[in-house]
């Protein structure tokens, strides 16, 4: 199974840029298709962004569409997510993701490895 450490997230405001990391490490990296979600207090946890290791395929939740970016690092086995134009709304913990695969983890419920999270605030 693969380990996800989160690193970036902080205290911002509106219209500011953050960009969170995720460092994965164990056995078969590559085989496991990337994410990011969020979870806000009091709701479940959400979709964010999506990117496979070989096509470079990306997905996106409309809410960050052309807002946010999602890319990769072979060499280093890291996955970034830019975050630009921040939003009150986007306050949230993120959290990396990864799913065993080719298809891009877009539901939390088929994830196979979760990071620890990392809070991000977004004051207006």
């Amino acid at each position: 199974q693969v380990q996800l450490v989160e690193s970036g997230g902080g205290l911002v405001q509106a219209g500011d840029s953050l960009r969170l990391s995720c460092a994965a490490s164990g056995r078969a990296v590559r085989a496991y298709a990337m994410g990011w979600f969020r979870q806000a207090p009091g709701k479940e946890r959400e979709f964010v962004a999506a990117l496979n290791w070989s096509g470079g395929s990306t997905y996106y939740a409309d809410s960050v569409k052309g807002r946010f970016t999602i890319s990769r690092d072979n060499a280093e086995n890291t996955v970034y997510l830019q975050m630009n134009s921040l939003k009150p709304e986007d306050t949230a913990v993120y959290y990396c993701a990864a799913e065993y695969g080719v298809v891009l983890p877009t539901q939390a419920s088929k994830v196979d490895s979760w990071g620890q999270g990392t809070q991000v605030t977004v004051s207006s």
